[in-house]
């Protein structure tokens, strides 16, 4: 395991061994700064047919919809992660059901993990990242206000299995809608 440099870093760009791609490493010791993607938890979260959304009161897409959603901290599992972010944004106490899919975004270098989850109780308020957050039947999801394609993934990946339990976790859809 290599561990941090205890000095300041000069870094330069090349391919350290062992590697096969160029990256950042200290001149002076060798550390290998690696830049990896992030990992986004979330979920498409229930009440009887309704579907929990929020307002996002942040950048990016301050006054879009999302599901709740957010990085993945330090040891913390997925599921854990997204509970933790359905209580953040949308107060919301929920049951992770399974994982619903696994969306690839190398234009922002984000992995999401999207996990079907049901509230243990409709009780819901916006929470410090959610302008607003409500329970949406599926004709009034505000689909020209969402904030990212993949909640539309979400949405609609949720939507073709929600009666069923025996399908394979989706990926990005081929034609990106």
């Amino acid at each position: 395991m290599q561990k941090t440099p205890q000095h300041e870093p000069e870094f330069i760009r090349k391919v350290p061994d062992g590697d096969s791609m160029e990256r950042d490493v200290c001149a002076t010791c060798g550390f290998v700064d690696y830049k990896n993607p992030k990992i986004v938890v979330g979920s498409v979260v229930t009440w009887g047919e309704k579907i929990l959304l929020c307002k996002r009161a942040i950048e990016p897409r301050i006054g879009y919809w999302t599901l709740p959603a957010g990085y993945l901290e330090l040891h913390e599992t997925a599921e854990d992660g997204a509970a933790r972010e359905a209580r953040e944004e949308a107060c919301a106490d929920i049951e992770i059901e399974r994982l619903l899919a696994v969306y690839s975004i190398p234009r922002i270098s984000q992995v999401q993990l999207m996990f079907r989850a049901k509230l243990k109780h409709p009780d819901i308020a916006t929470g410090p990242e959610s302008e607003a957050v409500g329970l949406y039947d599926w004709a009034d999801i505000p689909w020209a206000d969402l904030a990212f394609p993949s909640v539309g993934w979400a949405l609609r990946h949720y939507f073709e299995t929600k009666d069923r339990s025996d399908f394979a976790p989706f990926s990005n859809p081929v034609d990106g809608l």
